[in-house]
């Protein structure tokens, strides 16, 4: 970083030499109109005034130099996205910046918007959420959707999809069946739509001002945190609003078939031999954690092996958990797509009574069940 002390001493020379080359030139003009001056005088003279210049036109190229330098520092230090950061560090600056303009009023930058790249694969289309980064804040456990890693997730604009994923010519192979009926009924295709979604998060000055790593965390972790509340909300309902009922599993208006037995083991065992092959081979699945620990100590009669076998050993297929799952869900969770809109309309509000900035978002996604004839709902046969 150049020094400011330097800056301002060669500006006072600048000043001295220029003042003493207007006193040289008006000497030597003076010498010239002499007719008494010498020859040896008036090149003396004129030696100082060529000097003087030569040690202006120096020291003012030492100046530019150093004003170009000073500028390329303060640019460095107040760039929006560093060009020498890696592109995980450049994410990071990008989107502390975008939170930073957002709760102040100021436009978001094209450089930032360039940097904030879109990441579909890990953050279900929404280009605004770069990969989680490492922080020092201590925040509350997020919430999480475990049908991340499950389900399929895009970030389509107006996505519109097959219901099955392959065609033949002779389509006899799906005559029948309850896939052939659920195509017959719904449409060969999928279209996607709309649903409006919020996401509050609350920024303390401190953080606000804070690392770009810590900011960038903090906003990430809270708005990933949301946006999983919101999947898991409107996935496990069994009361879904109106105009959300397709994005539940448990909703009538979704048609899965459900399936009793007499223990909850039992009704998933039958689910996963009720499936249709091709959804039998990739099937999962998802349960409350205290439903199949529940299961275990029944099926177990104080035998203790079974609590240490993993789960797909006793079930056959592949178990994940979520405490939503009031009723275990059987199927090929591939059929299970969540798509995100890319537009995302940034927002700020403020709390005076606490004075916390709130960074919002809001956002559109939707949760299609592309086969219903993919998944079985187990229950526990009612005395």
């Amino acid at each position: 970083m150049p020094n400011t002390t330097n800056r301002w001493n060669l500006a006072t020379m600048r000043d001295g030499f220029a003042d003493s080359l207007n006193e040289a030139k008006a000497k030597l003009t003076a010498l010239l109109g002499d007719p008494k001056s010498t020859t040896e005088q008036r090149e003396a003279q004129q030696n100082i005034v060529t000097d003087l210049t030569d040690r202006l036109t120096r020291i003012n190229a030492e100046i530019e130099e150093f004003d170009r330098a000073a500028e390329a520092a303060d640019k460095a230090k107040h760039a929006i996205v560093s060009p020498t950061a890696s592109e995980e560090e450049r994410r990071v600056q990008a989107f502390a910046s975008l939170v930073r303009s957002t709760i102040r009023g100021e436009r978001v930058s094209s450089e930032v918007r360039a940097a904030l790249k879109d990441d579909t694969s890990e953050t279900g289309g929404s280009s605004f959420l770069p990969k989680t980064v490492s922080t020092q804040i201590i925040t509350e456990p997020l919430v999480r959707n475990p049908l991340r890693g499950h389900s399929t997730y895009t970030g389509i604009s107006n996505l519109e999809i097959p219901r099955l994923t392959f065609s033949l010519d002779d389509d006899d192979f799906i005559k029948d069946g309850e896939t052939a009926k659920e195509m017959q009924a719904k449409g060969a295709t999928v279209a996607f739509g709309r649903n409006k979604f919020k996401v509050f998060c609350e920024i303390s000055e401190t953080v606000l001002e804070g690392s770009d790593v810590d900011l960038t965390s903090y906003v990430n972790n809270a708005l990933t945190a949301g946006m999983a509340a919101k999947e898991k909300a409107v996935t496990f309902t069994e009361s879904a609003k109106s105009g959300e009922e397709h994005m539940s599993f448990y909703a009538a208006d979704t048609a899965i078939k459900t399936i009793e037995a007499t223990t909850l083991l039992g009704a998933i065992r039958e689910c996963i031999a009720d499936l249709e092959d091709d959804y039998a081979a990739s099937a999962q699945v998802c349960m409350r954690r205290s439903d199949y620990l529940a299961s275990i100590q029944a099926l177990a009669n104080s035998n203790a092996t079974l609590y240490a076998a993993p789960p797909e050993s006793i079930l056959g297929v592949p178990v994940f958990f979520c405490d939503k799952a009031v009723h275990p869900i059987v199927g090929d969770f591939s059929f299970s797509h969540y798509n995100y809109d890319p537009s995302i309309i940034y927002d700020r509000d403020k709390d005076v009574k606490t004075g916390m900035h709130i960074f919002v978002i809001t956002g559109y996604f939707d949760h299609q069940i592309k086969l219903s004839s993919a998944f079985r709902i187990a229950k526990v046969k009612s005395d």
